[in-house]
């Protein structure tokens, strides 16, 4: 929040970092086991400027009560509930809870637990660690107006062909040679904003953000690969990179806006060679991953109407 304060402007925020939360439901009919793992948190813009300029701490809300009430409002959560829904649920409790409060902003970054599947069985209470992180934040403001995002950290795909680099700038500082096959690589990070602006319109099912995120992720896997047997061919990182945001956009009408971060992790053929001759030449079959350095890429696709 920006005070005056003596001649200057002031501006400050507080909040709780990194609360570690697992929740378990046990359904009793079934015996099916649910769970995940939630890093929670939480910013508070509020009027506590007195805390900083009076010794008058009477206005702040503790971050150790913050860290309690993750936990307390978990236990309270009797059905199982996606990321982007218990970050509402915090960040509107926090606002209407305490007067000082104006606006909250609550971030998650949920653990990939999976459930184990034995011999094509779905296990009750297995669960084996993934890769890709499903990441969520909301900023809720007193008067209820809401921002959503959600994201994905560390989808790492490959493939192995169906990809090239040509036609680029060439100039005295060019070692680089043209291409029309090689492996293509990169780690993606996606964050896309929801058009909801109210807690009001939030779709009611409380896994729907869960569903939301495992579709848009195959959505962005399937555009990177292409069909099973045929694949699609990618000039670039930057074309690929555009189809995929597209892709997500086409199909999702209340995704207002997409971000991905593509570096190119490169794969560079291995050639041995001397002076004199060279002395293994690999034709694309043997290659040095390295990702230092690597390729930075990263755009935004929005729609017009898009605040993000």
């Amino acid at each position: 929040m920006a005070n005056e304060l003596d001649g200057f402007n002031f501006e400050q925020r507080h909040g709780k970092a990194r609360v570690r939360v697992a929740r378990v439901w046990r359904n009793k009919s079934d015996h099916i086991h649910s769970m995940v793992e939630w890093g929670v948190s939480i910013i508070l813009l509020s009027d506590c400027v007195n805390s900083y300029v009076r010794d008058d701490n009477s206005d702040i809300v503790a971050t150790d009560t913050m860290k309690n009430t993750v936990y307390v409002k978990a236990k309270e959560c009797s059905e199982q509930l996606s990321a982007e829904n218990f970050a509402i649920l915090l960040a509107r409790h926090f606002t209407s809870f305490y007067k000082q409060v104006t606006t909250a902003i609550v971030k998650i970054v949920e653990k990939p637990w999976e459930r184990v599947h034995i011999n094509g069985q779905p296990h009750e209470h297995g669960f084996k660690l993934g890769s890709e992180k499903h990441t969520a934040e909301v900023t809720v403001q007193k008067s209820g107006v809401l921002k959503l995002t959600s994201g994905i950290e560390g989808l790492s795909v490959l493939k192995t062909t169906k990809s090239g680099f040509e036609g680029f700038i060439r100039d005295q500082y060019t070692a680089l040679p043209e291409t029309r096959e090689r492996m293509l690589a990169t780690e993606v990070t996606a964050l896309w904003r929801y058009s909801y602006e109210s807690a009001s319109s939030i779709p009611k099912n409380p896994l729907y953000f869960t569903e939301r995120y495992l579709d848009v992720k195959k959505s962005l896997a399937n555009t990177f690969f292409g069909p099973p047997k045929e694949g699609v061919y990618s000039a670039s990182v930057q074309r690929t990179l555009f189809q995929m945001a597209k892709a997500v956009l086409n199909r999702f009408p209340d995704i207002s806006s997409i971000q991905l971060k593509m570096p190119n992790i490169h794969f560079l053929p291995v050639n041995i060679s001397s002076k004199e001759n060279t002395i293994v030449k690999f034709n694309d079959d043997v290659f040095l991953p390295t990702d230092e350095p690597h390729g930075s890429i990263e755009a935004s696709l929005s729609r017009f109407w898009s605040k993000m």
